[in-house]
Formats: C-alpha cells, structure tokens, sequence
C-alpha cells in the first residue's frame, strides 16, 4: 500500500501518540505521512515590540502545532503538515479527501464515560470518513 495517512494533532499528548501509531502505520505500509491541526475560527491579534509587530492568528497556532509534531516524529517516511479551518472531525475529513486518504488515524481519547456520550473526534471521523479509520489507543497518554 502506498498513499496518504492522515493524522490530527492538537498538541495535548494523546494527539501525539497516534500522531506516532500514524507515523508506525505509514512506515510500515510505505505511505505518506499528512499531520494535520484543526482551528476554529480566524481570530488573529497584533503583538508588538518597540517598531516591530506582528500578527499572530490561530491559523498560525494550529501550523505551528502541525509543524511542530511532524517535524518530530522522524522516520523513514514522507511527512507533510497543514492547518486546516473548522471542527477537528470535518477538517480531518475534508483533508483526507483533498489529499485521497486510504487512512485516517484519531486517539480514543474522550471515548469513553461522559465523552462518550457528548460526542468525541474518533467518533465523529468513524462515522462520516471517506476511507478506513484506524483509532489508536491513546488512554494512557495523559
């Protein structure tokens, strides 16, 4: 198998161990590697020191956490990163289309007791994905 896993990360550490079982999993079937971080909406603030300014927006936070998780997984594989607008569930989704997917790796986080109930990521990609959803065990992360 070839292709595109894609995974998303919000920067918590339940994100990056299935950003590191998504990383196993591309390695391992010789695919490449998309690491993906949601924001919600396209709120940005100035910053400013003495004459310099600088906007910073959450477009630029989810790209940083992308960036930052993709960079530091390693391996032997092909990693790509992106920021992607909306809910984490929709924009894993749309990705995984953009970019064809066969896979798409999500934690098991808020899976269970109240979470469950309230509605989870996983959840919501398992039910709605145009391709196979593989969830990590993530529990023991936090």
């Amino acid at each position: 198998m070839s292709g595109t896993i894609v995974v998303g990360v919000d920067g918590s550490a339940t994100a990056r161990k299935a950003a590191e079982a998504a990383r196993d999993l591309a390695t391992a079937l010789g695919a490449t590697l998309h690491v993906v971080s949601a924001f919600d909406s396209e709120r940005s603030e100035f910053f400013s020191s003495g004459s310099d300014k600088w906007l910073v927006s959450d477009a630029d936070k989810a790209e940083h956490v992308a960036r930052t998780v993709a960079d530091t997984l390693g391996g032997d594989i092909k990693i790509t990163h992106s920021a992607a607008a909306g809910r984490p569930a929709d924009a894993l989704i749309r990705e995984a289309i953009s970019k064809e997917a066969r896979v798409i790796v999500v934690g098991n986080r808020r899976m269970r007791g109240i979470g469950r109930v309230l509605g989870s990521v996983a959840n919501s990609v398992a039910h709605s994905a145009p391709c196979d959803v593989y969830i990590a065990n993530t529990y023991d992360a936090d």
